[in-house]
């Protein structure tokens, strides 16, 4: 069982930057593909954006390229998502996810087995 805790999110205008972190105590974590996704209220969880478990791919929704970046420091067993040029249609609830061992990334919320409780991010007009 892997256990995916979120933590960074928060309030921010319009323009500002956030960096989401996602910690697991997974010992083998290195052999995941993580992503991370969003639903804002009213709406359907998305894809965001992922990393191999390699972190030699990385994929992004349209809506974020350029202004997002995902990251893993698997020696710290974490993965990051720093958020630059926040907009107000970015609010929304941001969740990890995590693959199973050496499973390929993609946009596909159904391609991970494992998802943390969600962290609130909040952009102001």
């Amino acid at each position: 069982q892997v256990q995916l805790v979120e933590s960074g999110g928060g309030l921010v205008q319009a323009g500002g930057s956030l960096r989401l972190s996602c910690a697991t105590s997974k010992p083998t974590f290195s052999e995941n593909g993580m992503g991370w996704f969003r639903q804002a209220p009213g709406k359907e969880r998305e894809f965001v954006a992922a990393i191999s478990w390699g972190g030699d791919r990385k994929d992004y929704a349209a809506s974020v390229q350029g202004r997002f970046t995902i990251s893993r420091a698997n020696n710290k067993n974490l993965v990051h998502l720093q958020m630059n040029m926040l907009k107000p249609e970015d609010t929304a609830v941001y969740y990890c996810a995590a693959t199973p061992a050496r499973r390929e990334i993609g946009a596909d919320a159904g391609l991970y087995d494992y998802w943390g409780q969600g962290t609130q991010v909040t952009v102001s007009s």
